[in-house]
C-alpha cells in the first residue's frame, strides 16, 4: 500500500486559494430581470426576503439597523424639501439598469409619481447609500454599476465614520468591476456643505444628514 505524505500548512493553504481561484472562475447562471420578476412572482423569492439584482446575479443585501432606518428617513424628508416639484424621491425602491435592478436607499428621479406606474425608473439625478457594514460593497460594485448607468451624483453617507463620500464624474475604468468608475470622489466632514449637481443652490450641511446636533 503506497501512503500518501502528510499534508503540510502551506499545502493545504495552497490548495485553498487554487479552489477559491476555480470557484471565481467557474460560469455562473445569470438571471434577466424578467426572470427574476418571475421567481417572485411564484413564492420562490418571498417578499420580505431583501435581495437585489446585480448583472443577472441576486445579491443578498445586509440587515438594516436601526440607525439605518433613521438615517435614511431624515435624508428622505431632506431631500424632498430640497428637490421639490418636477422630482420623486424614492426609497429603498428599485431602478432598471440593464440586467440589474439595484435598491438604493434613495434615489432621485425627474418627473412624477404616476410616471412610474408601470416601470421602474432607468436613471436618477441623485442615488444615496446609507452604509454601515456594506461600505466596501457600496464603495466599489455598486459605484462602479451607479457610473457605468451614467449616474451623474452618487453619495455613501458612511453613518459608521461620520462622513459622507461624494462620486461624480463616470467614466469608464478597466480597473472597475463594471468597467465604469467615478473621477471624482469628496470625502465630507461633518462641518463641510454639499449640494447636489441638480440643484446647486440648494447647499446642504453634511452634520445635518448625519442627524448631529
Amino acid at each position: 500500500m503506497v501512503h500518501s505524505p502528510p499534508m503540510t500548512q502551506l499545502g493545504t493553504a495552497r490548495l485553498r486559494k487554487r479552489a477559491q481561484r476555480t470557484w471565481h472562475t467557474l460560469p455562473r447562471r445569470l438571471f434577466t430581470r424578467e426572470e427574476y420578476y418571475r421567481l417572485a412572482e411564484i413564492g420562490i423569492l418571498r417578499e420580505d426576503e431583501r435581495v437585489e439584482l446585480i448583472e443577472g446575479e441576486i445579491v443578498q443585501m445586509a440587515p438594516i439597523g436601526p440607525e439605518h432606518v433613521t438615517a435614511t428617513h431624515s435624508l428622505y424628508d431632506c431631500l424632498r424639501r430640497v428637490f421639490g416639484k418636477g422630482y420623486v424621491v424614492r426609497m429603498q425602491s428599485p431602478l432598471s439598469l440593464g440586467d440589474s435592478e439595484p435598491q438604493p436607499d434613495l434615489a432621485v428621479v425627474a418627473g412624477s409619481p404616476s410616471d412610474f406606474q408601470h416601470a421602474h425608473p432607468t436613471h436618477a439625478v441623485l442615488v444615496i447609500e446609507v452604509a454601515q457594514s456594506s461600505l466596501p460593497y457600496d464603495r466599489e460594485v455598486k459605484s462602479s454599476l451607479y457610473a457605468r448607468a451614467g449616474i451623474p451624483d452618487y453619495w455613501v453617507l458612511d453613518i459608521e465614520n461620520r462622513r459622507l463620500e461624494v462620486y461624480r464624474d463616470p467614466a469608464e475604468s478597466r480597473d472597475a468591476p463594471f468597467g465604469y468608475a467615478y473621477r471624482t470622489r469628496l470625502v465630507l466632514s461633518p462641518r463641510d456643505t454639499i449640494a447636489p449637481l441638480a440643484r446647486p443652490d440648494r447647499a446642504l450641511r453634511v452634520r445635518r444628514l448625519l442627524e448631529e446636533p
